[in-house]
């Protein structure tokens, strides 16, 4: 596949991992991080996986599966994550998927040839429970990731999905969210009139936020 885009199906796959086999489809019916990194036993990669590693039970409070990838094989990711534990004393919690011949980095494009030929570069496919693809981030080879961001992106995503709204600049979990503009002029009319009687702030008809209920459980 060339090209992969928001709103398509997450291509399914049978790989080895540092867990076993395991194929794409085996999660569905949970949200999945899956992302790529250029190599094992290179310095940002390892700061990602610990880091990762630390977040890993809030992922999982949120249904989410975490899911890694890179072109080496799975004896190298074994000896790699191992390494990590004897140095740091961090478990790595989730597989980590051996593509030695590329085929599966080839498929979610996560190669970028003008940066390299071999590599994988940093891509996050965020994929929801009907594995649909959600969000894609691309990281160059040289940064690092911000894994609270990407956990903040899945709780953006789980929100917008349970609560109908959308999510400002910014926006943090537990802060006012925005409700999409009217499609209609009678809707535009009546917003503009009784905002109060959908439990809406209005700044102007367009721009609108509520609070939302302070136990929601984004899953």
């Amino acid at each position: 596949m060339d090209h992969l885009s928001i709103g398509m199906q997450a291509p399914d796959f049978t790989a080895v991992t540092t867990f076993g086999p395991i194929k794409m489809s085996d999660f569905k019916g949970k949200w999945v991080v899956f992302f790529s990194h250029p190599g094992d036993f290179t310095p940002v990669c390892t700061t990602e996986f610990i880091a990762f590693s630390q977040a890993q039970q809030q992922f999982a409070d949120k249904n989410t599966q975490l899911l890694g990838l890179s072109i080496d094989s799975n004896p190298s990711h074994l000896a790699w994550v191992y390494a990590i534990y004897l140095t740091t004393g961090v478990q790595i919690p989730f597989p980590v998927v051996a593509d030695r011949m590329g085929d599966i980095a080839r498929m979610y494009g996560m190669i970028a040839p003008d940066a390299s030929k071999q590599e994988t570069v940093r891509n996050v496919f965020i994929i929801d429970p009907d594995q649909k693809i959600r969000a894609i981030l691309v990281y160059p080879l040289t940064n690092g990731r911000s894994i609270p961001e990407i956990l903040r992106l899945v709780t953006a995503l789980q929100t917008s999905d349970q609560y109908h709204v959308v999510t400002p600049a910014n926006w943090q979990p537990g802060q006012p969210v925005l409700v999409p503009p009217p499609q209609t002029y009678d809707a535009l009319i009546s917003r503009q009139n009784k905002p109060q009687s959908e439990g809406l702030t209005c700044k102007d008809w367009f721009l609108c936020g509520k609070e939302l209920p302070e136990s929601s459980d984004h899953k």
